[in-house]
């Protein structure tokens, strides 16, 4: 940011004392309009910390100018467009610098227009996020997001398998960041799902187009990575609200044609289901704390059990037993698939087999749903032949961002400009006024260019200097 000058540093306050606003001292925007304490020493002081530094000046000042914006548009501490000018444009705070600038440039009207829709974006962005005033709050908003991604169906087709696991990734992300915005990078988040960078990518991809995921900033490197807000689709949020329990809605729009189907209690009866098929009890669903838990082990990986093998051990409990036809309706996986993912299951372990209903493994029973038996687990891999192949995926993405740092870092310097050119004669072997040869060694060579000495001809009489130097 840029200094100023001595007068406009620091806001004018007046040295009366307590009394002194009663006797003429005008009463500052920020003494009588509600704002936090952090928003206030922004205001005042700048932005000493250089959280909101741009490209340049201009950019450092709009950035910063908004932060200002979004921290006087906060759900009871509205401020109003003339508040906001008072304290920007007409007051010489150092956090209004970018703002009066502005003015000298281009006027006070156009200053006050252009921060009073700053100030109307900024209200609009704070609306459509929400009110977070605690970490409840924003467990709450998780917790709901996590409610959302269980109560939906996710089908196998159409890489929505592997959604339900990227979002079970960032949930856990979103509960240690203690909100919805979180940092991930697409290597690491590839490593906690199990499934190649490409995989999280196009993921990552469909998720966004969906509404699942906002991203905030594009990561530039391992220091910073791409910062991400998970979110609940309005269409989904519509779809989960009229969820009638014993029937599961059709798409009501061109936008749910991809939305999946709520799960609900019951199964509905319809014209090709026969009445036999409507089952009671509770439904059962993926648990996605569960299968964030083992789905990054060797024993899931797609050449073993893969992640059908893990979502059908999110949806098990070691006491209630689940029929097929249950688990295929809890993972909305095919039949086939579920007959043969459970065979496998049981033939190494991990999934009891009792009078038609399956039960999780005992070992795999902890304090949550589903606890990681890294004995159990390791087991299956091995019998898989899938031992050691999360440690390759890891080791591989290592080096790949290893030679990606390498090519930023060969990017910058080309981006700088060449280099400047190697002096090979060095300073001394001539002299500069005369061009007189002063170092014995250096007899026979041209040395009209120091950067590029050449062998003169047999012959040939060599240059010693630039000729007009020689010459004067």
């Amino acid at each position: 940011m840029p200094s100023l000058p001595a007068s406009a540093a620091e806001p004018r306050h007046s040295s009366g004392g307590a009394g002194s606003a009663g006797r003429g001292r005008p009463v500052q925007v920020w003494e009588r309009r509600p704002v936090s304490a952090r928003a206030q020493r922004l205001l005042l002081e700048g932005d000493t910390e250089g959280r909101y530094a741009g490209r340049d000046d201009a950019d450092s000042g709009y950035r910063l100018t908004m932060a200002l914006a979004v921290a006087c548009s906060q759900p009871g501490r509205q401020w109003s467009p003339a508040d906001f000018h008072q304290a920007l444009i007409y007051t010489p705070t150092r956090g209004g610098w970018w703002a009066r600038r502005l003015r000298e440039s281009k006027g006070a009207e156009y200053a006050e227009r252009k921060l009073t829709a700053m100030l109307a974006k900024a209200g609009r962005f704070v609306g459509a996020a929400g009110t977070v005033t605690g970490r409840q709050d924003a467990v709450e908003q998780v917790g709901e997001v996590r409610r959302a991604v269980e109560a939906l169906a996710w089908p196998a087709r159409g890489g929505k398998a592997v959604d339900q696991k990227n979002l079970a990734a960032r949930l856990r992300l979103c509960e240690s960041a203690g909100g919805l915005d979180h940092f991930s990078a697409v290597r690491p988040l590839a490593e906690q799902m199990g499934c190649a960078r490409s995989t999280a990518e196009a993921s990552n991809a469909r998720l966004a187009r969906d509404g699942w995921l906002i991203l905030l900033e594009a990561g530039t490197g391992r220091e910073k990575p791409s910062r991400w807000r998970l979110a609940l689709p309005a269409h989904v949020r519509d779809l989960l609200t009229r969820a009638i329990p014993g029937q599961a809605l059709p798409p009501q729009a061109v936008q749910l044609a991809t939305v999946p189907e709520a799960h609900t209690p019951h199964t509905a009866r319809t014209p090709s289901t026969p009445a036999t098929t409507v089952m009671e009890g509770e439904q059962a669903s993926v648990d996605t704390v569960a299968l964030a838990s083992v789905m990054a082990h060797d024993a899931c990986h797609h050449w073993a059990h893969g992640t059908s093998g893990a979502r059908i051990l999110a949806c098990l409990d070691p006491t209630e037993g689940l029929s097929r036809a249950r688990i295929v309706e809890a993972t909305s996986l095919h039949r086939t698939t579920v007959a043969r993912r459970l065979a496998l299951l049981t033939a190494d372990g991990l999934v009891h087999e009792r009078e038609g209903l399956y039960y999780l493994a005992p070992r795999l029973f902890g304090h949550v749903r589903l606890q990681r038996d890294e004995a159990l687990l390791d087991q299956a891999a091995a019998e898989r032949g899938t031992t050691g192949l999360a440690t390759r995926r890891r080791e591989r993405h290592a080096r790949e961002r290893a030679l990606y740092e390498r090519h930023l870092e060969e990017r910058a310097r080309y981006r700088a400009g060449p280099l400047p050119r190697l002096r090979l004669v060095p300073e001394g072997v001539l002299n500069p006024h005369t061009g007189e040869l002063l170092d014995a060694r250096w007899h026979g060579w041209d040395l009209s260019d120091p950067h590029h000495p050449t062998w003169h001809s047999p012959g040939a009489r060599p240059r010693l200097g630039p000729p007009e130097t020689a010459c004067a």
